[in-house]
């Protein structure tokens, strides 16, 4: 199924002044699978308190949702009543026609929704968002100092630069971390730095992958140039790693997701120190591309198909309840959120200078997932020294070209 159009205007709008007056139902069983990141445990655990009289709520909160989103929800009735979905993951979902469309309930319970947050394909809301974000630079700027480097990087040449000087004052062996566990979070390395280029992954028009050119040699130059100055154990860092070297003062420049900010930045899990010293900026550009290098994500509500009306129901106004402003307001800075009230803080600065800086939106076509699949499967060779970057490429092809054609996208 090939998505004619979506839309999602105004990543950085805020919500319409009307609060939900309670949950405003009174039966339903509510089922939430999502990822596990403060914000989405502030969502869901507000959503949780309209449990009651008639009304169940369980959440499972867990980084590898993604691998059993498809499963979960395509059992009937589905395991789950809701997804917290992303622009990948409402895609990967809608193609085997697991969601719902949002519109009756958006009229019924979403009188505090901007029409800008509302998610539409082929003209019907498929997902509410309500918070944005984006992986961008962290850095030890009293680290930078000590090794002689006086400005934050703008560039990821900049980076290598100063981690050569952290190397060489024998400050830090692996002052360096980007999110390169394999599979998903590597491809997605990939994909911020090649979108840094501002050259297209496919054939306009087409699902012919296009990243077999200079582009993709060079984004896979600088992510091996990168993950020289990082931990030898690079392909086991998820999120949750690289944040917990970074609270224990191991690293001086990362990327990472700004909704790991509040973390970094809060007085628990590190040391005064590391704390004082860390300051997020926007995702570097580099190779004189004309953006940062980096995908804008939006993270919202989407319903499953395969559950009663009532559950879907009971589940949409949960989730209206779990993004009140209320919400919002005790855990201001825990995301970029979407939401009345909403005031910036030095942990959403780096997210919003990625915003600014001209960052696009990760790719929502159907076909982009396949690709994503084929790079977090087939670079690592080239990463760690045992084929040339024009064959890692040729092997993604291939891989991305057979998942293609199996999935229907090519013949």
């Amino acid at each position: 199924m090939f998505l004619k159009t979506i839309t999602f205007a105004g990543a950085f709008a805020l919500l319409g002044s009307t609060a939900i007056a309670g949950c405003g139902i009174s039966s339903g069983n509510v089922s939430i699978l999502s990822n596990d990141f403060p914000a989405i445990q502030a969502v869901t655990s507000a959503a949780a308190t309209c449990a009651g009289d008639g009304v169940t709520v369980e959440t499972n909160l867990t980084k590898d949702h993604k691998d059993i989103m498809v499963a979960a929800l395509t059992a009937n009735p589905a395991q789950y009543s809701s997804v917290i979905v992303s622009n990948s993951t409402l895609v990967t979902l809608m193609n085997d026609g697991l969601l719902r469309p949002l519109d009756e309930m958006v009229a019924k319970y979403g009188a505090a929704l901007n029409k800008n947050q509302l998610i539409t394909v082929n003209g019907k809301v498929m997902a509410v968002a309500f918070m944005a974000n984006a992986q961008h630079l962290f850095s030890r700027v009293d680290v930078l100092k000590a090794a002689g480097v006086d400005s934050i990087p703008a560039t990821y040449e900049e980076v290598l630069a100063a981690a050569e000087k952290i190397r060489a004052a024998d400050l830090m062996e692996y002052p360096v971390a980007l999110n390169t566990k394999a599979g998903w979070n590597l491809a997605e390395e990939f994909v911020n730095m090649y979108m840094g280029t501002g050259a297209d992954f496919f054939k306009p028009g087409t699902a012919e992958v296009a990243i077999n050119n200079k582009h993709g040699v060079a984004t896979l130059e600088m992510l091996k140039s990168l993950v020289a100055y990082s931990n030898p154990d690079y392909l086991t860092y998820d999120s949750n790693a690289t944040q917990a070297e970074w609270e224990a003062g191991n690293l001086a420049l990362a990327t990472m997701w700004g909704s790991r900010g509040s973390a970094v930045l809060d007085d628990e899990g590190s040391t005064a120190e590391v704390v004082a010293g860390t300051v997020l900026s926007a995702a570097p550009s580099w190779g004189n591309g004309p953006r940062p290098a980096s995908t804008l994500w939006w993270d919202g509500i989407a319903i499953s198909t395969n559950v009663s009306d009532e559950d879907a129901e009971a589940t949409f106004a949960a989730l209206m309840n779990g993004i009140s402003p209320e919400v919002v307001k005790a855990n201001n800075d825990a995301a970029v959120w979407l939401v009345e009230g909403y005031m910036p803080s030095p942990a959403s600065v780096g997210v919003a200078g990625t915003a600014s800086g001209g960052a696009a939106p990760y790719p929502m076509i159907p076909f982009m997932g396949a690709l994503h699949g084929a790079i977090g499967a087939e670079i690592s060779d080239f990463l760690q020294g045992s084929e040339s970057a024009e064959q890692a490429l040729i092997d993604v092809e291939a891989a991305y070209t057979a998942a293609a054609k199996e999935q229907g996208f090519l013949k």
